[in-house]
């Protein structure tokens, strides 16, 4: 053993409290991901060594112990590989701190980190059309469903993630001169979003409830019991509105409508609607888009350009012809598949 590296006790700690949470930003479900792997895997070792949890050390977490990890997730667990793929990519992240930070290590880290992913069908784009969003939302109940008719709204104007819309708070959203929102994304990386003169307008009636709170970081969306909808409620509202749509992939599995589903709507309906994908990238926040001749900052004004080239539902104004050209683009589809 190697008396020169801290415990592992020690490094995992500064791996998930320093790194994981300070260095790279990256939001409480990202860092409970990473939690549950390593739960996972030093569970394996313990028992693969003979010893307790407690009485591991890094010596203990070689290549061979990480390579026969995997294996027992898909035996004990039924993992599918996107899930290993997940675990694998948790524990490459902690090895590569390990090797920066313990130069002597890095031999054992890079074994770690040669392990490969194991080759996986990417999940299909699942979307709705945009019928399919006009009959949802002309069906909400009005007034009183003012938050779920705001919520699926802004889901399909921003296209945010579903962290990013149970975190927004009041002091996040502007109305004047151009409405717009601030979305607190991944990585603790801000983004701004314009937003469509009716979702504005239904965002002013719900954050003016009075009452509601006054205070200017409230939750701009609420539980009866005003508080903050959580992931898992919003996923409750948006399966209440889109119980009778059915969409099937091509490999036959019937998927439920989710939040995301909503994300991809927005992706797919921008392109459809002629938005160059540089915008799309910023206006979703996906940073992993590679691009190689451009790599200039979005502005407001150009994602307020594309706002107006896809109206929002029921707007009197033609919308402009589908030109659905991304069923044919591999790198599309790709970049589609990640969001």
């Amino acid at each position: 053993m190697n008396t020169d590296t801290p415990p592992l006790g020690a490094i995992l700690k500064s791996f998930f409290t320093d790194h994981l949470k300070l260095q790279r930003g990256l939001r409480p479900n990202s860092i409970k991901s990473y939690a549950d792997a390593w739960r996972l895997f030093l569970q394996f070792a313990a028992e693969a060594s003979g010893r307790k949890v407690t009485q591991l050390a890094l010596d203990d977490l070689h290549a061979d112990a990480v390579s026969k990890f995997f294996p027992s997730l898909e035996d004990r667990r039924h993992n599918a590989p996107q899930s290993r793929n997940q675990r694998l990519a948790a524990i490459w992240a902690f090895f590569d701190y390990v090797g920066r930070r313990f130069p002597d290590r890095l031999g054992q880290a890079q074994k770690v980190t040669a392990i490969p992913r194991k080759r996986a069908v990417s999940p299909e784009t699942v979307f709705l059309e945009r019928e399919e969003i006009d009959r949802t939302l002309a069906r909400l109940p009005t007034p009183s469903g003012l938050r779920d008719r705001t919520l699926l709204l802004f889901l399909y104007n921003t296209g945010a993630r579903v962290q990013e819309v149970a975190g927004l708070r009041a002091n996040d959203v502007h109305f004047d001169p151009n409405p717009r929102v601030h979305l607190h994304g991944k990585g603790d990386k801000w983004r701004v979003c314009p937003l469509w003169p009716e979702t504005a307008a239904l965002l002013q009636r719900l954050l003016s409830d009075p009452t509601a709170s006054a205070a200017p970081d409230r939750p701009a969306f609420t539980s009866a019991r005003r508080i903050a909808l959580t992931r898992f409620g919003i996923y409750k509202i948006v399966r209440r509105y889109t119980a009778d749509i059915v969409k099937r992939g091509s490999d036959g599995p019937l998927r439920r409508v989710s939040p995301h589903t909503w994300r991809h709507s927005t992706a797919v309906h921008l392109l459809e609607a002629g938005v160059e994908v540089n915008v799309i990238r910023a206006w979703l926040g996906h940073a992993s888009l590679e691009t190689t001749n451009r790599h200039a900052e979005i502005t407001l004004r150009t994602k307020q350009a594309a706002l107006e080239k896809c109206s929002a539902p029921n707007a009197a104004e033609e919308r402009i012809p589908r030109i659905p050209k991304w069923q044919s683009d591999p790198d599309l589809l790709g970049w589609l598949q990640s969001l």
